[in-house]
């Protein structure tokens, strides 16, 4: 039996009716009137209602714009029911296109990370080549998932690069709160083909890379050994950690290598100075050189 709940929003003339699980692929839908509405049987239903003006369908709700002919108070009950009966008796909310690709299975799980604030979502597939890093929502216009995922409250951060999405949260709650309900939402929005990363920025990611490679041959000889030491030998451990690194600077006249920490490794207690003492310790050998100081800077 579907249940509906009843939520009020900011706009006193629209009320959101809750499912308990999502109805939707990932899409979302407005419609004006009955016509607009040929995709969703439930939404034709409900503008036989005099007093519908605008209907929304998104994630597990159903929000409706009323004219000002009535009170809330006096007919939500009964719109709620009438979505219930409706969904019950085997109607559909929307229709699905038979178009878009078929539910693709996909594995979720989670796995710490050095940083206690952050876990890595491993996906059974690859999501970009480009590692991405969101400080907030809006950053997120490469990236819907990540936009989703800043809607949940206790994320503050989000990293996405290969097959992982590292999340960093705020203090409130702790990981065994919230895991299962990340993990699960993050499975459910891929299984149901919604974008990860959009392909335009996919392709500014490819530009860029091919200017970074224009700007490192035109760096200078230490400079370019330090880039590819942080590759070969750093960037992959990083990475196994839910992080990132990458190569800021390199001052010849202070032998200073700045480096930049990304994902997990951005603002962990312990990897600032575990890399930092690391990665220069590294340097001083590979280049012979026991001059060479490294500055990590949190992304």
């Amino acid at each position: 039996m579907n249940k509906v709940s009843i939520k009020e929003t900011q706009n006193p003339t629209i009320l959101k009716f809750e499912f308990q699980d999502f109805i939707t692929q990932n899409e979302s839908f407005e419609f004006k009137n009955i016509d607009e509405a040929k995709t969703s049987p439930l939404a034709q239903q409900l503008f036989h209602l005099p007093f519908v003006k605008t209907i929304y369908i998104s994630g597990n709700f159903i929000a409706i714009e009323k004219y000002s002919i009535v009170e809330w108070d006096d007919v939500k009950e009964a719109v709620a029911e009438q979505m219930e009966t409706f969904v019950n008796n085997g109607g559909t909310i929307v229709a699905i296109d038979e178009t878009k690709s078929k539910k693709q299975p996909v594995t979720v799980y989670g796995e710490t990370t050095p940083n206690p604030s952050a876990l890595k979502f491993v996906v059974s597939k690859m999501l970009t080549k480009n590692a991405i890093e969101f400080k907030n929502i809006d950053q997120t216009g490469a990236s819907p998932l990540a936009k989703e995922l800043f809607k949940f409250p206790y994320v503050k951060e989000i990293f996405i690069d290969e097959n992982y999405i590292s999340v960093t949260k705020y203090e409130i709650n702790e990981w065994q709160e919230i895991t299962l309900e990340l993990r699960s939402f993050i499975k459910q929005y891929i299984e149901n083909g919604g974008t990860v990363l959009d392909e335009n920025f996919i392709q500014a990611a490819t530009a860029k890379e091919d200017t970074k490679l224009k700007e490192f041959d035109n760096l200078d000889v230490t400079s370019q050994q330090i880039i590819n030491i942080l590759e070969e030998y750093v960037k992959p451990a990083v990475q196994a950690d839910g992080g990132n690194i990458a190569f800021d600077s390199y001052n010849e006249t202070d032998k200073t290598v700045k480096v930049i920490l990304q994902g997990a490794c951005s603002g962990c207690p312990s990897s600032t100075f575990t890399l930092k003492s690391g990665i220069e310790n590294m340097l001083k050998s590979m280049l012979n050189d026991e001059g060479i100081k490294v500055e990590a800077i949190n992304a």
